[in-house]
């Protein structure tokens, strides 16, 4: 290599450590989202986001839901969030909605004001958080019951504290588990379980969301926050970028016959090595045909060669 080549290259090194030296000073002075009914801690590439009603269980009211999609839509695009936990301080994920503040509280507005408060719920657990862009997984630590279990399921991937608690308590006070409730539940369950439980109003522990599928699987409590950070961290040692189509493309083909699933595969395929700014495809391929460094079966290839 030449003299002047080699100046070249050092300063082009110099002007790259001094842009990410930049970016990451910038990261650090942005504000942190939520803060009161959602808090939101970072840590090495993952945030924690926690619901912040522990004195409610972590009931949702409007005040929660609109934090949580202001939350939600700032981390999609926060360089320190590249896999989100969501979880809720203290002894609960999530007992449901309000009560008080979602159903007796909105009793004398009109309906589309009722509405457009119901909109917001819907909007962040369904539309942003089912297909929020980054890996998301939920963190069960504890009471978790009705609506709890819409966010709980619109999580890609879910990790429950055997002594966790959760049900389908709606029967229990004379309405039907609405608010996608039921819906989240069939996605999951098996018709049994959801009817058993919707039907009965029992509780159940994580041990037995695990068992039928509800959550990936459940360990002791004293061991959740490491199990669901090394997970977390599994997570991002992957291609951020394919992780983030895969969960996209799953969740929409499995809705999908299997002639257009095959079509919008193809597609999706495409479109993840035209938007992959890692190259995954070709430092795959070489690495596993060429290098003969990895077996995709085993291991994954590295983004850094």
């Amino acid at each position: 290599m030449s003299k002047a080549t080699s100046k070249s290259a050092t300063k082009a090194q110099a002007k790259s450590a001094t842009k990410t030296r930049k970016a990451k000073a910038t990261d650090t002075a942005r504000a942190v989202p939520g803060g009161k009914t959602v808090r939101v801690e970072f840590e090495d590439g993952i945030a924690w986001v926690y619901f912040n009603r522990p004195e409610k269980k972590n009931c949702m009211n409007p005040e929660l839901n609109s934090e949580m999609l202001e939350v939600l839509e700032a981390l999609e695009i926060d360089n320190r969030c590249k896999v989100l936990v969501l979880s809720g301080k203290g002894d609960s994920f999530s007992a449901g909605m309000d009560l008080r503040e979602y159903f007796r509280g909105v009793e004398t507005l009109s309906p589309t004001e009722v509405q457009r408060i119901r909109n917001i719920a819907y909007r962040w657990q369904r539309n942003v958080l089912m297909y929020f862009q980054k890996p998301t997984i939920a963190m069960v630590n504890g009471w978790c019951f009705g609506g709890g279990l819409s966010p709980l399921v619109s999580c890609d991937l879910s990790i429950a504290a055997n002594e966790a608690t959760l049900g389908i308590s709606e029967i229990n006070w004379g309405i039907i588990p609405a608010g996608n409730v039921l819906r989240a539940v069939a996605a999951k369950m098996n018709q049994s379980d959801g009817l058993y439980y919707a039907m009965t109003g029992r509780t159940f522990s994580g041990k037995d969301a695990a068992r039928m599928g509800l959550v990936n699987e459940a360990v002791p409590l004293k061991q959740l926050k490491a199990r669901t950070r090394k997970l977390a961290q599994e997570l991002l040692s992957k291609n951020m970028t394919v992780l983030g189509q895969i969960k996209i493309a799953y969740k929409h083909v499995r809705e999908m016959p299997w002639d257009m699933g095959e079509d919008y595969l193809v597609a999706k395929s495409l479109q993840t090595r035209f938007i992959d700014q890692n190259a995954g495809y070709s430092k795959g391929l070489k690495q596993f045909l060429d290098d003969k460094t990895f077996r995709p079966g085993l291991g994954h290839y590295d983004p850094e060669k």
